[in-house]
């Protein structure tokens, strides 16, 4: 805990103490509820801010109001959290549903105003408390899955009105309506040797420890035999009657001869931390392998306040005549428990595997700014952008950058510039991407006397590239047919191989239209009970940009009966 700083320190004392209100919230559905995903849960990049409740693998369920209060933020999104609605308690919290698709006929009409009002689909408004009250058990929405819902659930988090810090909504008493009696699941235990000189089983790189399950239902690990500084890691999950979703663990926590070296907790964490998902997993392991090995120390402290530890940061210190007996503990919520231990003695065996080290000429110092120059390309690292201290593949060839890799976990972007003597009507066309299997991913680019810069976090190798291809736009509708009686949406498919779609407009008879975007399926939708579409005949117009502004144009005419 020592490593957080005291402000934190502070902010979970506070946390502690608070007694939060288990018979306040109702469910926000009227079925049976079961979760594809938990509070704390290990995402990409993120922890999960709440509960993914499933809606029986389709849309258009009914959600409730979990409570009085009043629709405080909407915001409609092609990605995230997608058409999402936020409401308000006079208690001090607010409930979060998100994937919804569409609102209740009056919110539904107020997000429709402010839509044409604003021009645009993607929205983010925050209407007054008289604007939209609601009361307990309202009808506010049917359940979907947009944004960037991998399927149709319901997303529900509750968070602090003034913090917009995340609740673990089991706290509030949800853990009540659903049925947890199964054990957390250990799928393997890693030990890594951590200083210069650190050996574990004769190895200096980590390896996997051996287990053997237990009558009682606890794990014994094979005997660590090590010197130096060495560290744990475990990868494991938890599971609930009447799911098959394999959760994130609520409680973790390691003790060495009986004291507490390391341990973390989901009850609450701000959005800001979340990002520090990627240095508490083993970060190049996981995009290497896929599996997600979570740390039981920390080389480098950072600030992540759902993390209690000692002064090691949870580091062992293995050393001569002293046997440690370490032990792990993962629990749910409702305290299902599963114990590991770990038995470790000294050992100055030699090893007889090396370190997994590349050594370049570059070393990266996290905590320090640094810049990386060769030929016409810079690179600024300022501080913190990485976790830890490194080796650094740094070269330059023929306009192509070699920086890095993916298996590096940031906190910030790097700023990477190219000064290169490009064509006038070239500049607005080029951009600095990241070759990816032969892919060119776009990173947004600006040009400024000479030099074009983008701040990123795809490492690898980056070059200049050059769009000069427009978007692809696909009438599905129109080309079916050019009179319109019973459509009740007007559909296109909207795609570009490069650079990516930046932005679209329609128009219907010279008016702007709503058009629904869905990144998933890279479809645009109207619905024509919008009322601008009139019986007769109707002109349509469709613009489509890219983010290097090659722009194209669909239009046409079609009637309406």
């Amino acid at each position: 805990m020592r490593f957080l700083g005291f402000s934190i320190f502070f902010m979970q004392l506070l946390t502690a103490q608070i007694v939060y209100p288990t018979d306040y919230f109702s469910s926000p559905l009227d079925i049976p509820l079961t979760i594809s995903g938990n509070f704390g849960e290990l995402r990409a990049n993120h922890f999960h801010a709440g509960l993914d409740f499933r809606t029986q693998q389709k849309e258009g369920l009914n959600v409730y109001a979990a409570a009085d209060g009043y629709v405080s933020r909407i915001k409609i999104s092609s990605f995230g959290y997608g058409k999402a609605i936020y409401i308000t308690h006079p208690t001090g919290f607010t409930t979060v549903y998100g994937h919804l698709k569409q609102a209740n006929p009056e919110i539904d009409q107020y997000i429709r105003t402010q839509h044409y009002k604003q021009k645009d689909f993607e929205i983010d408004i925050f209407p007054k408390p008289s604007d939209l009250p609601v009361k307990k058990g309202v009808f506010i929405a049917s359940s979907g899955n947009t944004g960037g819902s991998g399927g149709p659930h319901l997303h529900f988090e509750i968070r602090d009105s003034k913090t917009e810090m995340a609740i673990n909504p089991f706290l509030f008493g949800f853990d009540k309506l659903m049925v947890d009696t199964r054990l957390p699941q250990l799928s393997a235990l890693m030990v890594y040797p951590i200083s210069e000189n650190s050996i574990v089983n004769e190895a200096q790189r980590p390896i996997l420890v051996g287990l053997s399950r237990q009558k009682d239902g606890s794990y014994l690990s094979e005997q660590i035999k090590a010197n130096g500084k060495i560290g744990f890691a475990i990868n494991a999950y938890d599971l609930m009657d009447f799911s098959y979703s394999k959760n994130g663990l609520y409680k973790v926590e390691a003790f060495n001869n009986g004291s507490k070296t390391f341990a973390y907790q989901f009850k609450t964490f701000s959005f800001d931390e979340a990002k520090h998902i990627n240095a508490l997993i083993d970060y190049p392991r996981f995009i290497s392998t896929g599996a997600r090995f979570q740390k039981l120390f920390a080389i480098n402290p950072y600030n992540l306040s759902i993390i209690d530890s000692n002064e090691a940061n949870g580091i062992l210190s293995i050393i001569p005549n002293l046997n440690q007996n370490y032990r792990i503990e993962i629990s749910d919520f409702n305290n299902n428990k599963v114990v590991i231990h770990v038995p470790i003695v000294y050992s100055n065996a030699k090893p007889t595997a090396g370190k997994d080290l590349k050594k370049t000429k570059y070393f990266l110092k996290s905590k320090i700014e640094n810049l990386y120059s060769k030929e016409n390309i810079t690179v600024n690292v300022y501080a913190n952008t990485f976790y830890d201290d490194f080796f650094l593949n740094f070269d330059v060839k023929n306009d192509t950058l070699q920086f890095a890799n993916d298996e590096l976990a940031m906190q910030n972007s790097i700023l990477v510039t190219f000064i290169k003597d490009v064509a006038i009507e070239d500049r607005s066309k080029t951009f600095i991407a990241t070759l990816d299997r032969n892919k060119l991913i776009y990173n947004k680019t600006k040009y400024k006397e000479g030099q074009f810069t983008a701040y990123t976090k795809k490492l690898g190798t980056l070059v200049l590239a050059k769009d000069v291809v427009a978007p692809l736009v696909t009438s599905l509708t129109l080309a079916k047919s050019k009179t319109l009686t019973s459509q009740y949406t007007i559909d296109f498919n909207i795609s570009d191989s490069l650079s990516g779609i930046d932005s679209y407009t329609g128009t219907i008879n010279n008016q702007w239209v709503l058009f629904d975007y869905d990144f998933k399926t890279k479809k645009l939708k109207h619905t024509i009970s919008d009322g601008i579409v009139q019986v007769g005949n109707n002109s349509i117009k469709l613009v489509v940009v890219d983010n290097v502004g090659n722009a194209t144009t669909f239009e046409s005419n079609f009637t309406y009966k």
